[in-house]
């Protein structure tokens, strides 16, 4: 059987390493991403903060060696969802069954202002030129600013904050800078009160600024001020934004989305083509866009295959649990899980934070890279 696989983030890393364990060369997979190399969202804001270098965040895909599966580096430039076939700049894909794992792409331009008079920290690119930007900055006005829902690591504004403040008072700029958090929600983490709790407790403590139910809808370059949804105008010397998220132009000119992007069945994760699964960013299933979500729908979607494979049945299904590390500064990390059932109200819990969470963060990543790169 022929399994094609697009993206290898979270999701493709997840359901290939599945496949390879139960399967081995029982089945033909193909991963195809147009990066040679993988890194996960919170290492992103190591390097930011001169944590990590941006070598030893990096994860290259020439290291996955597991039966049954093939690493392909190529851009998609279109996608067959009713024939199951895939055109890249590597040729051509046909599929028996294809898995659409693209996650979202970040549109800079879609907010006024923010490519000329902001930065971006959800790139490797984007972290390491701010990087470079903090390490010059001489303090005043920073603010961090969501410019729409849905985005990638809902955590990660809070996150930045907290992590700018500890970078402000260790280079003794605090007292000459203020900091700001702009979010279209009411508080931090919506599906967790109690994480929401400790954060604004956090913001309090910390002289960190919030703005809820807002977002930022451009800059003002020239005059260095954000303008906000509600009218009101931030002033600002250094301006950290999460862009617009949107599906990858190629999944949207496949057909598959629907406001933007792919529905699915929140059980199964199938799309309406048959034999057609998305997992992940890229879809409509309704838990945040966050890697562990991603990680646990591939889950699901690869013993659907087993079982197909094999000819047996399953009774596996997404119910939507996820579990994410919340970065709180001074090496101190909580631990949020949450679960996403499909009309009930989401439900989520924390733990810490602690400096045992944050040995924990650690363990997690590398207990996964042994998975998806080695199979240990």
């Amino acid at each position: 059987m022929r399994v094609v696989v697009l993206g290898a983030g979270f999701g493709g890393l997840e359901l290939t390493a599945r496949l390879s364990e139960e399967l081995g060369d029982g089945v033909d997979v193909a991963l195809i991403d147009q990066s040679d190399h993988f890194v996960f969202g919170f290492a992103k804001l190591d390097v930011m903060f001169g944590r990590a270098e941006e070598p030893s965040v990096r994860h290259p895909y020439r290291d996955i060696v597991k039966p049954g599966v093939r690493f392909v580096q190529s851009t998609v430039r279109s996608i067959d969802p009713a024939g199951k076939r895939v055109v890249t700049d590597a040729g051509s894909f046909d599929a028996d069954i294809l898995v659409v794992a693209l996650g979202a792409d970040l549109d800079l331009a879609a907010t006024p202002g923010l490519v000329e008079g902001g930065h971006e920290f959800y790139t490797v690119a984007g972290a390491c030129a701010l990087r470079d930007v903090l390490a010059k900055f001489e303090g005043g006005r920073v603010i961090v600013g969501v410019t729409a829902t849905p985005f990638k690591c809902p955590p990660a504004p809070s996150e930045t904050v907290l992590l700018t403040h500890d970078f402000l008072v260790e280079r003794g700029l605090r007292e000459r800078s203020s900091i700001s958090l702009v979010m279209p929600m009411n508080v931090p983490i919506p599906p967790s009160p109690a994480a929401s709790t400790i954060l604004l407790e956090a913001f309090a403590q910390r002289g960190i600024d919030w703005y809820a139910e807002r977002s930022v809808r451009e800059l003002d370059p020239a005059r260095k001020v954000a303008k906000l949804s509600d009218g009101a105008e931030l002033p600002y010397d250094l301006f950290l934004g999460v862009p617009v998220h949107r599906a990858p132009s190629v999944v949207v000119d496949s057909g598959m989305t629907v406001d933007g992007w792919i529905p699915v069945d929140s059980l199964t994760l199938e799309t309406e083509y048959p034999d057609v699964y998305a997992v992940g960013d890229v879809t409509s299933v309704g838990t945040p866009k966050a890697g562990v979500f991603s990680e646990g729908q591939a889950a699901v979607v690869a013993d659907r295959i087993i079982a197909r494979v094999r000819g047996t049945e399953t009774a596996s299904q997404y119910g939507g649990p996820g579990a994410c590390y919340l970065q709180f500064g001074r090496d101190q990390v909580a631990l949020v899980e949450v679960t996403f059932v499909q009309g009930q109200r989401p439900t989520g819990g924390l733990e810490g934070p602690s400096a045992a969470l944050a040995a924990s963060k650690v363990e997690f990543g590398a207990a996964r890279v042994r998975r998806w790169f080695s199979g240990a």
